[in-house]
């Protein structure tokens, strides 16, 4: 930014300006899975409708207008809205009816004796009763009007606003009137604030009051019953029992009868596919037991087809105190704990919040079209990389990953193996398109910036630069930002909303100094902020990594690290380390997409490496430039090389010409752009190395719940130790863990309540988790190397 003085005495502010006249379009649905919906619920003119404030109501919304009108405008706005029907008074008849549960009645009653078959009807039903209450609850709408009231008061003290796009609105609107058929809105999560939100949203704009899914452990019973009468429903405690269990039978064919008859009547449902609370794009799995439901009852017929709706949430500040870590995630939340976490936000101004919804596609299409191509060929991640970690002969990495399934899970609705991978691959298409469609806040590049660029402390007027260099890298690849003005005011809003996290110094120079605080409390928090940043780079900064890899195999024989700057790496090794990483990490957090193969996915990487001019192509004897791959893909091809007679000929083709080559970009800049690549990955890759140290601990077989508690506890005394105060995340130790079981180092088997946990044989032995410690660690940077 710069000031130019002008003749007339003011000065003319010079501001950077984003790419492009409009902002990208984000989230528009696969075009190789849904090509139909591609086309269809798309319009050109859509995007250029604006944005709308949704918590901003006036005397306009109303009928009315006057004076009173403006001071009750909330209220009578409120008392406008339409929500759906309340539970039938039939329901209980229809779920006893359904195919399911009289498949089970009838089943009962053949084995029953004497007149046991008279009298159980009336048990039956009492049964379905009982299941229904834990399940749902009749709407009350003189509550509804009451609490949506009331959230709208708090959410105008909490944020400045609550930004919705126009267009992607009326593409909602659209599909649903143009298809017809119940919608599915599958949101990611940020806040528990989340499912009082959306539905205020959704029923403010005309589109109907969802039944929103909640997880039935994490709410206690008074909790539960609010949310009940909100249009909450919940996964019935039986469900999650043994598949042979008499009631845990009974529950899931009472649940997914009733979720059929929810389709069938065009209810919305709003699912929330990602695990609350996580520093990195995590799958919820009682997000992937709902959607199974979906799923089931349209491979049964019940309806002809759903439209599904991804949604993207992004806060300035996520309002509940358990996204700073001051409450445990595990704990039950009661109704007070939620009231008093909303009251603190409200009184400190948490910024501004963005809704954005993806364009929508048809469940019924993408089933089809991805059973068409779905193979199950393919390794469990122990298969795949345990060889390369203990030296022993590799495998073909480039093979599909199976997904781990836990021994301690039992699905609310039975499917085979093929319609569970289906449901898998559903799962993560939807969450990769809400993650590409969240808005980045302001807030996050702010933090991204300070903890992984200038931890040190950096100047304002530098901060401003990199603030602007960052949000159009941003939208350079499609992701859209969630705040606009002045890039002075910007930044100086998101410095206040940090101010917590980072000290202010003014200099005599007229600038300020800008310095992160070395806290827990405020690494923790810019960690969390700048986590948003990590699918927007994922894969770049898994490519970083793996250059980072190169580089250190590399050292010890060159011996200075001026040297590394001229290395060439190649092509060949780079993409095997890339794989080496793709294939440690889950699918959700590189949001690697089912339909895309880790081959696709790994060139990829190399080519934004290469278009981010990180990576330099490296010329070869034979006068071509080594980053043209078409020849070497053809020559392998021509009939003419696989003949005897032309072995000893005189040929142009060498295959050591064929070879790709890179070197690192000599340009001063970019030696920042990799280290700050690998410092986004670097909180997960840490906490993963950490946890090799735990594995010595693990001296008899426990429960997962205690393993999870004793890791939380290690990771944070580590961090005290060495201050990486942004390793001692929950959600960062759940993935380790699940990582570890799927990788064979961690055993499990099945329990009473929860999944028990043991050390593997193979890992028991020092060496071996030495091993396992120096692979991961290869690839996170160390500022000494």
């Amino acid at each position: 930014m710069k000031t130019w003085p002008m003749d007339l005495g003011s000065k003319l502010e010079v501001v950077t300006p984003f790419l492009g006249k409009y902002r990208p379009f984000v989230g528009r649905c696969c075009q190789r899975c849904t090509p139909k919906s591609w086309e269809s619920f798309f319009h050109k003119h859509l995007t250029s409708l604006g944005f709308c404030n949704v918590i901003r109501i006036t005397e306009k919304n109303t009928r009315y207008r006057g004076w009173l009108v403006r001071r009750l405008c909330y209220f009578l706005t409120v008392c406008d809205w339409k929500f759906c029907n309340g539970t039938p008074g039939d329901l209980q008849e229809r779920i006893f009816h359904s195919k399911r549960v009289q498949d089970i009645v009838s089943q009962k009653v053949s084995q029953g004796k004497g007149d046991a078959a008279g009298v159980s009807v009336a048990q039956w039903m009492k049964d379905i009763h009982r299941i229904l209450c834990q399940i749902q609850s009749s709407l009350s709408p003189f509550l509804l009007r009451v609490c949506n009231w009331a959230l709208l008061k708090l959410l105008n003290w909490m944020f400045l606003s609550v930004i919705l796009h126009k267009g992607q609105l009326e593409m909602v609107r659209r599909a649903a009137k143009m298809a017809d058929v119940p919608v599915v809105f599958l949101s990611s999560h940020k806040s528990e604030l989340d499912g009082l939100l959306l539905p205020l949203l959704l029923v403010s704009q005309g589109l109907g009051l969802p039944r929103v899914t909640w997880e039935y452990k994490t709410h206690t019973s008074k909790h539960r019953a609010l949310l009940t009468c909100l249009g909450g429903v919940f996964l019935p405690p039986a469900v999650e029992q043994v598949s042979g269990s008499k009631m845990g039978v009974f529950s899931r064919a009472v649940l997914a009868s009733y979720l059929e008859d929810l389709l069938l009547s065009r209810q919305q449902l709003l699912i929330f596919l990602e695990e609350p609370f996580s520093g990195v794009p995590q799958l919820s799995a009682c997000g992937r037991e709902w959607l199974a439901l979906v799923f089931s009852a349209l491979q049964t017929g019940i309806v002809p087809d759903v439209i599904m709706v991804p949604v993207g949430l992004s806060y300035d500040v996520a309002p509940i105190s358990i996204c700073r870590g001051q409450v445990n995630p595990n704990q039950a939340r009661s109704l007070w704990m939620l009231l008093w976490s909303i009251c603190q936000a409200a009184c400190q101004g948490l910024g501004c919040v963005r809704v954005d919804f993806a364009q929508p596609f048809s469940l019924q299409e993408y089933i089809a079209n991805s059973a068409f191509r779905q193979s199950c060929s393919g390794k469990y991640l122990e298969e795949l990389l345990l060889p390369e970690i203990l030296g022993k002969c590799p495998t073909i990495l480039d093979c599909e990953k199976l997904e781990y399934r836990s021994s301690g899970s039992y699905g609310a609705v039975a499917l085979n193996v093929k319609q569970q991978t289906l449901v898998d691959n559903l799962s993560l298409h939807s969450l990769s398109t809400a993650v590409s469609c969240s808005a980045i806040m302001a807030v996050g590049i702010t933090s991204a910036l300070l903890l992984h660029k200038h931890r040190e402390g950096v100047f304002l007027s530098q901060l401003m630069q990199d603030f602007v260099w960052l949000t159009e890298e941003i939208l350079l690849r499609n992701y859209d930002v969630g705040f606009s003005g002045q890039v002075r005011n910007v930044v100086l809003h998101t410095l206040f909303l940090l101010r917590h996290c980072v000290s202010l110094h003014r200099l005599s120079l007229g600038d300020v100094l800008v310095a992160p605080r070395r806290t827990e409390a405020a690494v923790t928090e810019l960690s969390q902020h700048s986590a948003a940043l990590l699918p927007v780079f994922i894969q770049e900064a898994v490519g970083a990594c793996a250059i980072n890899a190169l580089l250190a195999e590399l050292l010890p024989y060159l011996g200075s690290l001026e040297q590394l700057r001229d290395a060439v790496l190649d092509q060949e090794e780079l993409h095997n380390k890339t794989v080496l990483l793709v294939q440690l990490l889950p699918r959700d957090v590189v949001l690697r997409q089912p339909c895309q193969s880790v081959y696709y996915y790994c060139q990829v990487v190399v080519d934004k490496l290469i278009q981010d001019g990180l990576l330099v192509a490296e010329e070869v004897p034979s006068d071509r430039l080594v980053c043209d791959t078409a020849r070497k893909n053809f020559t392998k091809k021509l009939l003419w090389k696989s003949t005897d007679d032309f072995e000893d000929s005189d040929s142009d083709y060498n295959e050591e010409a064929a070879k790709q080559c890179f070197k690192i970009s000599h340009l001063e800049h970019c030696m920042d752009v990799f280290v700050f690549l690998c410092c986004l990955l670097g909180p997960l890759l840490k906490t993963l190395r950490i946890a090799v140290g735990f594995l010595g601990e693990l001296e008899r077989p426990q429960a997962e719940s205690q393993y999870m508690e004793k890791l939380q506890k290690f990771l944070v005394r580590k961090a005290n130790e060495d201050c990486s105060f942004d390793c001692a995340n929950k959600s960062l130790a759940a993935v380790s863990i699940s990582i570890y079981k799927e990788l064979g180092v961690l055993r499990e088997l099945p329990g009473q309540r929860e999944p028990i946990l043991h050390l593997s044989e193979t890992f028991i032995a020092k060496e071996n988790q030495e091993k396992l410690g120096k692979f991961i660690e290869q690839f996170i940077w160390q500022s000494a190397c």
